[in-house]
């Protein structure tokens, strides 16, 4: 089978949480922010890391099979790459924003001037909406286009909503793209990209899940799985006592106090929470 070739942001916070992600998946990342290139002989992989912005390109080209990316990016390069999962980090808001207490809804934006990094992503929109606007692509920040008088609103990424107080703007009208990155392919890569795809599930589940295991009585037994259901069920074996069960089940990693305390107020004892380390699921 060929060597799989991915993309992979060289910088910003995607590039971070991409990186560790590879990592806790085994593979071989960079250890120099400077390296473009690194070759996974081992697990018969390529990692090229590129800017951000360029990843979806380079993919729905078919230059690489595969790239890490965010979705607001994906959507603005108007790329032929597919989304393959979404790798939940990374999240963000897309919306527009104008001069606090000037724009309370989106029809006011005809004939309007609107910045932003992003053009396309906000051509498409005005033009679902049916709305005229002028959009002037800027690369980069954009939250001073408006004091400068280059425009009169910008659309832009939000997280905080700090950075655009702080340039005396405000959000307004619905979330234009809820983001966060995503794995994506070229729609061509069949599945080669099979591997790759299951090794970064395996991390999502083992960061957002722990293990339960505890001691039912028989007789309650149905409310225990009730409360840990698992992902599709608990596993459940015979002790030596046969008044009581061993039961085994995956569990949202934020609900772990609550769960121990439900299923130790209906009688379970014995209840232990490991982490996880790698899944398969």
């Amino acid at each position: 089978m060929s060597m799989l070739k991915v993309a992979v942001p060289n910088k910003g916070i995607l590039a971070d949480h991409s990186t560790a992600m590879l990592a806790e998946a085994g593979y071989a990342v960079r250890k120099d922010s400077k390296t473009l290139r690194v070759l996974d002989s081992r697990n018969n992989i390529e990692f090229f890391y590129l800017r951000p912005r360029d990843i979806a390109t380079y993919v729905g080209t078919g230059a690489l099979d595969a790239g890490i990316t965010g979705l607001d990016l994906l959507m603005d390069s108007r790329s032929k790459a597919v989304r393959i999962a979404d790798l939940n980090f990374g999240q963000s808001r897309f919306t527009f924003a104008g001069v606090i207490g000037e724009f309370d809804s989106i029809e006011q934006i005809a004939g309007k001037r609107v910045a932003t990094a992003y053009p396309n992503i906000v051509s498409d929109y005005l033009e679902q909406k049916n709305i005229m606007a002028t959009v002037i692509a800027l690369d980069g920040a954009v939250e001073t286009a408006v004091s400068l008088g280059v425009a009169d609103l910008i659309a832009d990424v939000v997280s905080s909503g700090n950075t655009l107080r702080q340039a005396g703007l405000e959000a307004f009208g619905e979330v234009i793209v809820e983001s966060s990155a995503f794995l994506i392919a070229n729609s061509s890569s069949s599945d080669k990209h099979a591997s790759l795809l299951r090794r970064l599930q395996g991390v999502i589940v083992a960061r957002e899940y722990v293990i339960f295991d505890y001691d039912c009585p028989t007789d309650l037994i149905d409310q225990a799985s009730a409360i840990t259901p698992g992902i599709e069920s608990p596993t459940i074996s015979p002790t030596k006592d046969p008044n009581w069960l061993a039961v085994r089940a995956l569990v949202l990693s934020q609900e772990t106090n609550a769960k121990m305390d439900e299923l130790y107020n209906i009688g379970a004892r014995a209840i232990l929470v490991s982490a996880i380390h790698a899944a398969r699921i």
